[in-house]
């Protein structure tokens, strides 16, 4: 059944295998030696405590300083202390900070919009699929070229809905001339362009205000972070309309990465990639839980088969400017929709 085109993981199996990976790393760490040096991983994002990001990065934390037997202690910050996502990519880039997660991931490499071509993934597990492939590996590998280490990549939670506080989304007529929050990702403002809908670039941690105040009347984001943010307390309809998956990239310093032994690069690469399995986990199946808190505070529509149809044909011109921009080819789309699928 297709439930608000969800697809929920077990927890159970993603964490089974998170837990490996980084057991794995720990077994080929050797004790400390009481002179080695010590290395400091600050990391940031923009999401509260109990959001699954934040979460995960918990998870990180203690799996890493264990793997490297203490050699890496890890700091965490999180609810936008530091700053606001691109502030703190900028951060992780100068070196102040090392590690960060969030948005802006096409300033890491532009390959990382292909996963956020509107209405690509008929569910989660397909990107997940795409992500962990041989071909994702080489779009994390590529971010190097703008100064971004890419340990692993996972996603930002489930599929992308809108919220409004002027009326439901049933068909893309009801878009037209609608004041669209979005991030500051190419792909999504020219989505909503193509939708006729009038995107307005406001801060994640700016949004509640701007729904507020007017500024914004609808917004669109994974359950989960309608939910942290609690966009709902100042909208009125949620769209289960399932146009998009974001990626959920972990960027590195380089420099920082590269200043470890070899042994510990090999820890935190594991270490990364397993907290990512464990990100992936805990937050798709949490988005269940997200979906009914809102189901509980907003009015809820879903498309039907035809009005989903109307919106990918309103969208096809996006996923060809792409292609005429030299951002990737119809060869790449067309290898990442057969890896998703298979």
């Amino acid at each position: 059944m297709r439930k608000c085109g969800l697809l929920f993981l077990i927890v159970s199996v993603g964490v089974g295998l998170a837990f490996t990976v980084a057991d794995r790393a720990m077994a080929e760490q050797e004790p400390m030696e009481a002179e080695e040096e010590v290395y400091l991983f600050k990391y940031a994002n923009t999401q509260s405590p109990n959001h699954p990001r934040s979460k995960s990065m918990e998870f990180f934390k203690e799996q890493l300083e264990k793997a490297s037997n203490g050699r890496i202690e890890v700091e965490l910050y999180f609810s936008g202390v530091l700053g606001k996502e691109a502030e703190v990519l900028d951060m992780v880039v100068t070196g102040s900070v090392q590690g960060c997660r969030g948005g802006l991931f096409e300033r890491a490499n532009k390959k990382y919009l292909l996963y956020t071509l509107p209405f690509m993934f008929e569910n989660t597990e397909q990107v997940i699929r795409l992500m962990r492939s041989e071909f994702g590996d080489r779009i994390n590998q590529e971010a190097m070229d703008n100064g971004i280490y890419i340990p692993a990549c996972g996603v930002a939670g489930g599929f992308r809905n809108i919220t409004s506080n002027v009326k439901p989304i049933r068909n893309p007529a009801d878009l037209r001339g609608l004041k669209m929050r979005t991030p500051p990702i190419d792909m999504t403002i020219k989505t909503f362009k193509a939708l006729g809908a009038n995107p307005q670039q406001v801060a994640y941690t700016e949004t509640y205000m701007a729904l507020k105040n007017g500024v914004v009347e609808a917004q669109e984001n994974p359950f989960s972070n309608t939910v942290d943010m609690k966009f709902y307390e100042v909208q009125k309809y949620l769209s289960v309309v399932n146009w998009q998956l974001h990626p959920d990239p972990f960027y590195v310093n380089p420099d920082w990465y590269n200043s470890l032994p070899d042994n510990l690069k090999a820890v935190f690469d594991s270490v990364a990639e397993s907290t990512m399995i464990y990100s992936d986990t805990i937050w798709l199946n949490s988005e269940k839980d997200y979906y009914y808190i809102l189901r509980d505070e907003l009015a809820v529509n879903e498309l039907t088969p035809a009005a989903t149809h109307q919106f990918r044909e309103a969208v096809k011109s996006v996923w060809q400017s792409y292609v005429d921009d030299g951002f990737f080819s119809w060869e790449d789309i067309n290898e990442a929709i057969r890896i998703a699928k298979d």
